[in-house]
């Protein structure tokens, strides 16, 4: 089994915008240049992103990041390779060394899918240690992983801490033997990742879109009779189709599985005037994350007084909430100010008033006030931060709830809601 495979890559400049390499489809290209959409540079997004990782590895004082997990492979490397089968396999790795320094490890015999990331250093095989793959010798692999990067390390003349963010146990034990200050990756990488640059903001946009022409096929095939995985699946089947990369959960309910929130999408046939509840949870264009939820009444029934209430107080929580986003507001006055809930729909309320938002969920997470993390998430916004700002609304002895959620951009002077898609007029009461 071939070690070290370095490509001796050089940093010369190229964007590749090909669709052998971009998993955008061309239809999809074409459709948002139709539509006036500003499609991002790859490259500067490459260069801003490496730029992140290694102003906060040196404001932390960390020499080297080793990373497994894969949303943190692509944000520091733009590798991407079985996203969600290495993402329970750790069989990838990056190195990042604080003198700019990138060395990746990808699956075997994988070299050539990075052929156009030519700002990588070096491309190598065999990460990590976990026993699908390597047995009962998983501790002598993970032993030799360690000296591998050790020896990385040496070389480069690093001393200093190397954090990690996921480990097998296996790797765990060999790391944390061999003498190194290991600190945590994942708080690195967080607060590198939470401020987008102009062109990610684009990939965003690019990526509402798409979601909005998935959301808008998901809604014109609702009718009663269909059943919920039914109905989900036109969500991914839209986002695959237009070269998207997978959906995060199956999140859709109807009717009275609605509420409490958080039932996967079954084989429930939904009925005439049931509400029907769906969030995104996308990885769509360009591996951006689109999180949006949205609410709609199956069939040509009125709205029933009991739903319109709940999706008023939604609407109104969610939309007073982004009212709070500008640039220099703590994140605990996110938590304790705004709209707050009836007291009958506080028990099933959702477990977060807002969370970052970017290759996926992220950094930071605002809880409502008694569920408050004391400590957790002293910070500010900053121009740049993306939140998705959400609620549930379903009181504790309810039939069904409404899902709301919009994904809001920090301005230099405020926010801009980058969620376009409507709200359903029936259940606003406006029809």
């Amino acid at each position: 089994m071939t070690k070290i495979s370095p490509l001796n890559r050089t940093n010369e400049t190229i964007n590749h915008y090909s669709p052998e390499e971009v998993f955008v489809s061309p239809k999809m290209i074409q459709k948002l240049k139709d539509k006036g959409f500003e499609l991002p540079n790859l490259e500067n997004i490459r260069t801003y992103r490496r730029k992140r990782v290694l102003a906060e590895m040196e404001k932390r004082r960390v020499d080297a990041l080793l990373l497994f997990d894969p949303i943190n492979i692509r944000y520091s490397t733009d590798s991407s390779n079985m996203q969600l089968w290495t993402a329970h396999n750790l069989a990838r790795a990056a190195l990042v060394t604080v003198d700019g320094h990138f060395i990746l490890w990808d699956f075997t015999n994988c070299q050539h899918m990075t052929e156009h990331l030519h700002r990588l250093n070096e491309v190598r095989t065999v990460a990590g240690s976990f026993y699908f793959e390597f047995g009962d010798t998983i501790d002598n692999q993970a032993r030799s992983f360690c000296a591998e990067v050790k020896d990385v390390l040496a070389q480069r003349g690093l001393t200093g801490p190397i954090g990690i963010d996921r480990m097998d146990t296996a790797v765990a034990k060999a790391f944390f033997s061999a003498e190194l200050d290991i600190v945590d990756a994942m708080t690195v990488m967080e607060h590198a990742r939470v401020v987008k640059s102009p062109d990610e903001i684009l990939a965003m946009r690019c990526g509402v879109e798409n979601c909005d022409m998935a959301m808008a096929e998901m809604e014109k095939a609702m009718m009663p009779g269909m059943s919920e995985v039914e109905l989900w699946s036109i969500l991914h089947k839209e986002n695959i189709a237009n070269g998207g990369e997978w959906l995060e959960t199956r999140i859709l309910s109807s009717g009275p599985r609605t509420n409490p929130w958080m039932r996967e999408a079954s084989g429930r046939i939904m009925q005439d005037g049931d509400i029907m509840a769906f969030d995104t949870d996308m990885i769509g264009l360009f591996g951006i994350c689109i999180d949006t939820s949205r609410t709609w009444l199956v069939g040509d029934a009125e709205a029933k007084p009991g739903q319109i209430e709940a999706y008023k107080i939604g609407h109104e929580h969610i939309e007073t909430n982004a009212e709070l986003l500008a640039p220099g507001v703590s994140m605990r006055d996110l938590t304790f100010k705004g709209h707050v809930l009836p007291d009958a729909y506080q028990a099933n309320k959702y477990c977060v008033k807002m969370h970052g938002v970017g290759l996926c969920d992220e950094f930071p997470s605002i809880y409502y006030p008694d569920s408050y993390i004391e400590g957790a998430f002293d910070y500010h916004l900053e121009p740049g931060m993306v939140l998705c700002v959400e609620v549930f609304a379903g009181k504790e002895d309810g039939l069904e709830g409404v899902k709301l959620e919009n994904q809001v951009l920090v301005t230099e002077t405020g926010f801009e809601n980058l969620t376009t898609y409507p709200y359903d007029k029936r259940l606003m009461g406006l029809s």
